[in-house]
């Protein structure tokens, strides 16, 4: 069985972890106007592999990701000083990084595709893709799990790069609903919207496949 985060999943709630994070690092931000510099290195050890983790399932590209993680985190550090608490900082960070990887992929014009180590087990599709899989042994198994990868990418491929952007922030990282809204500077509404039709298109691509 492969080991499982998201895809075609549940939704998510805030918690008050969440909360509790967001005042940790309006702390430490709080340290890096005031002066203290090196301040600035908790906080990117606390989301570089989150941000890169984004960055890739945008880009599918490790070196893409890399630099754009890296560009992030400069653009986020020179910007410090306007951050002004309208929201947490890793929903500020994410959207500076968002919006590197959507230029990039503009100027590029590259296409995200999901990696099957991110099917959650207890996802409706996902639950089907892993028996088929644990139905599977030796060969066949990595061909199927070599097929399936190209669906999924087709199936990606087939999305706009804001509503692949929408799934990846949803499904990848857990983002709430508000919060891919507050990065992608749009309406809980339209949030729910891509969400429905991204799960839509990806279950029509996925289903006749899976079942064979």
């Amino acid at each position: 069985m492969i080991e499982a985060t998201k895809i075609l999943g549940k939704a998510l709630v805030a918690s008050p972890e969440r909360r509790q994070e967001a005042d940790a690092d309006l702390e430490i931000v709080r340290l890096v106007q005031a002066g203290d510099v090196a301040a600035f290195d908790r906080l990117i050890g606390k989301y570089r592999e989150r941000v890169y983790g984004i960055m890739y399932n945008m880009t599918s590209n490790r070196e893409d990701a890399a630099d754009l993680t890296q560009d992030a985190f400069i653009k986020s550090f020179q910007s410090i000083h306007r951050f002004g608490e309208q929201s947490s900082f890793f929903t500020w960070l994410y959207r500076i990084a968002v919006n590197s990887a959507l230029s990039h992929l503009r100027k590029m014009r590259l296409r995200s595709f999901f990696s099957l180590e991110r099917i959650d087990s207890d996802a409706p599709v996902s639950k089907e893709i892993i028996a088929a899989l644990t139905d599977k042994t030796g060969v066949d198994r990595d061909t199927y799990v070599r097929e399936l990868q190209e669906k999924l990418n087709d199936a990606m491929l087939k999305l706009s790069t804001k509503h692949r952007t929408v799934v990846t922030l949803f499904e990848i990282d857990g983002l709430s609903h508000q919060e891919i809204a507050d990065v992608m500077d749009c309406s809980v509404g339209t949030v729910r919207s891509r969400l429905h039709y991204a799960k839509q298109l990806l279950q029509s691509e996925l289903q006749p496949y899976i079942r064979r």
